[in-house]
């Protein structure tokens, strides 16, 4: 009944983030009403991003800065990151809208530059804005793909992504879209068919609480990046002021319901039911990240899928010079090739003995990476390596000794060098296809080990993200039930839903994904009748 909802519209969205704001946007420029709900006040993970896009098959940025690329070049890449995480069809599709998806976001005011990194790395500085933002440059990728510049870091000091959600923050206000902030979606309505028509939601609106919740909020979401322990102390007064204050809505979609409400890192119960191995990591995104969206869907019968994929990030480059250590297990075997990208990195440590690594390096290392720091490194980055140098590490005068201090076998991690130093003084690529100018010998006492394990450790945290999310019709976003039948009026996008970077993640590929489905969500409910 009309008299029984609060509001109403063609779409509703549940979260402001990259993703609800591009699906509101397509949305909206096909002549929908849509109304969004965010539990806070918008930005999401987004926001606190890197601001970075992978795009490519030539983009005016990499044309700009003299590079040719084809989507099939990004294709072929992807194949090999993205694994069956979706099928061909969509991942074609995905790169074949490369180029289009990043115009689309300039034309809505989001600014990209070309000007090109001069060397590889996690993040650039303020001075460069396109770079190999994955693993293109190592082995095997590069036998496979002719590798490209595709992470397209948004024009904007510091972290960006504050300036990208900030332009499509403008370009939704600019359209006739309703954003109903700090109100907490709680539950799908659905009529007697199980079509979703609705949302439920806890929304504040006594001016007091608006304001002490959007306080608590903003603290506790900058805390969260730079200390989490001091963070949690927020979450339970946010919760209990939801719960108190938090007047019940109900929201009716005349189309369909997106769901857009992030992934669940923040959901220790989930991230240690559905990947224990990361439990050390430090979460990366808002308390929003705590599994709202996925449970809401497969509340209404929708199904769950790849929860065990998650994102660690261990970077030790910037600087570039300690690409040249050597990364060991505990056990003080060879981890993989030091030059893949720190998602990667991370993968691979996940899979060693308790999840524990050291990057090996001499004298001559640290010292060269002591002088890259200041023109290599943002202040986080900067902070992050100067905690390492300083107290985050083991030294010793002896491999065997240095292996002793950190419970590897002196025996192997000895071996393990030695094989690494032949390589290098034959001036060949490594055992694990490291290319020959990072391979260079670590003779030069005292040696240190540099502590990369997937544990957070005071001043070089672990990011993580979770990958996994509902299961989707690739071609429409809807949500499906375990028999592969659609929810009619339900769909999700980002990291609601299971898309390009459920395997493995490398910069830009989450925010490129949000555009992507969040623009295929959108279209899909404003062409149904």
């Amino acid at each position: 009944m009309s008299g029984s909802w609060d509001d109403e519209a063609d779409v509703v969205i549940v979260g402001f983030g990259g993703a609800g704001a591009c699906a509101a946007i397509e949305a909206a420029d096909r002549g929908c009403e849509v109304l969004v709900v965010d539990r806070f006040s918008g930005g999401g993970a987004t926001a606190i991003s890197g601001g970075i896009v992978y795009a490519g098959g030539g983009t005016r940025q990499q044309v700009a800065a003299g590079f040719a690329d084809s989507a099939e070049a990004m294709l072929a890449y992807l194949r090999l990151e993205t694994g069956d995480a979706v099928s061909e069809a969509t991942l074609k599709r995905f790169c074949a809208q490369s180029v289009e998806n990043l115009r689309w976001l300039e034309d809505n005011g989001v600014p990209f530059d070309a000007s090109m990194a001069p060397r590889k790395t996690s993040y650039p500085t303020n001075d460069y804005y396109l770079y190999y933002s994955g693993n293109e440059l190592a082995p095997p990728y590069r036998d496979q793909a002719p590798p490209a510049p595709r992470g397209h870091r948004t024009h904007g000091a510091g972290m960006s992504g504050r300036t990208l959600f900030a332009a499509l923050r403008k370009a939704v206000a600019r359209r006739p879209i309703t954003v109903r902030r700090q109100t907490a979606a709680a539950r799908l309505l659905t009529d007697e068919s199980g079509r979703v028509i609705g949302v439920e939601c806890r929304e504040i609106t006594a001016p007091f609480a608006r304001f002490a919740h959007r306080v608590m909020a903003q603290a506790n979401r900058k805390l969260n990046v730079y200390y989490r322990p001091l963070g949690r102390m927020l979450d339970r007064p946010i919760r209990d002021l939801e719960h108190r204050r938090g007047v019940v809505r109900r929201f009716q979609a005349r189309r369909g319901v997106i769901l857009a409400a992030g992934g669940f890192v923040f959901n220790r119960k989930m991230l240690a039911e559905h990947a224990p191995a990361y439990k050390g990591g430090s979460s990366l995104g808002t308390i929003g990240d705590d599994g709202t969206g996925i449970r809401l869907g497969v509340e209404a019968g929708g199904v769950a899928d790849r929860l065990d994929r998650v994102s660690a990030w261990r970077f030790f480059n910037p600087p570039i010079a300690l690409v040249d250590g050597v990364l060991v297990n505990t056990e003080g075997e060879r981890v993989c090739n030091e030059t893949l990208y720190g998602a990667k990195i991370g993968d691979h440590i996940a899979r060693q003995p308790a999840a524990g690594a050291y990057l090996i390096v001499d004298r001559r290392i640290l010292d060269d990476a002591k002088r890259q720091l200041p023109g290599q490194t943002l202040w986080f980055q900067w902070m992050q390596m100067k905690y390492l140098f300083l107290v985050g590490h083991a030294a010793a005068g002896t491999l065997e000794e240095l292996a002793g201090r950190i419970g590897a076998d002196p025996d192997r991690m000895r071996r393990t060098i030695e094989a690494y130093n032949a390589d290098a003084r034959a001036g060949k690529p490594d055992a694990m296809g490291k290319d020959a100018e990072h391979v260079r010998p670590l003779e030069t006492a005292p040696y240190y080990a540099l502590d990369c394990s997937l544990r957070t450790q005071p001043g070089f945290p672990c990011p993580i993200i979770t990958l996994g999310g509902l299961a989707v019709r690739e071609e429409t976003g809807a949500v499906i039930r375990a028999d592969g039948s659609a929810i009619p009026g339900l769909y999700a996008a980002g990291r609601n839903a299971v898309g390009v970077c459920s395997e493995s993640y490398v910069s830009g590929l989450a925010i490129a994904d949000c555009v992507f489905s969040g623009r295929r969500a959108g279209a899909t409910v404003a062409n149904l009748h």
